[in-house]
């Protein structure tokens, strides 16, 4: 980055989908360009967040075109920002259970029905998502918006509470 306006800009996540046996050699690439990054390789081998500036992103993504894409906002050329949040959950999930773990592929509105819950005790504590009954057992699913959705474990309804809009 040279100029001051880029310089200024604040850092934010973004996912990445990678292609295959690419994995490495961005986590390579990353790490001695000194970016943050967060590869679930457990739970998806195809995916990195990186925490960077826009510019930096689209920079990225330019010069490593070969290697993945980045995820844009529907219907724009802008890549899309993950609230910090979002993904301190996901990351505690995604390392905290990774045995048992299910990835459900792109997010989408099913996982977001019904209650918002946090789990109060456990492995997964703090972790906050939506119960959904897969394979017989409730699971917390956790996600990120327009990307990916993962389900844990199955979590005892008595480690839930309710987390009011």
């Amino acid at each position: 980055m040279t100029n001051d306006s880029q310089s200024q800009e604040t850092t934010k996540w973004y996912a990445a989908k990678v292609f295959q046996n690419r994995t490495t050699p961005v986590a390579n690439m990353l790490q001695q360009q000194g970016i943050k990054y967060f590869i679930p390789s457990k739970v998806i081998a195809s995916l990195a967040f990186i925490k960077t500036t826009e510019t930096s992103i689209q920079q990225l993504q330019e010069a490593h075109r070969r290697e993945f894409w980045v995820y844009r906002n529907r219907g724009s050329k802008e890549p899309t920002a993950i609230p910090e949040h979002e993904m301190e959950v996901f990351m505690f999930v995604a390392t905290a259970g990774a045995q048992g773990m299910i990835l459900l592929g792109e997010d989408k509105p099913e996982y977001h029905v019904g209650n918002r819950v946090r789990v109060k005790d456990g492995p997964f504590k703090g972790a906050e998502g939506h119960i959904k009954r897969i394979k017989k057992d409730r699971r917390l699913v956790v996600s990120i918006h327009g990307v990916v959705a993962i389900a844990t474990t199955y979590i005892h309804p008595d480690l839930l509470e309710i987390i009011e809009n």
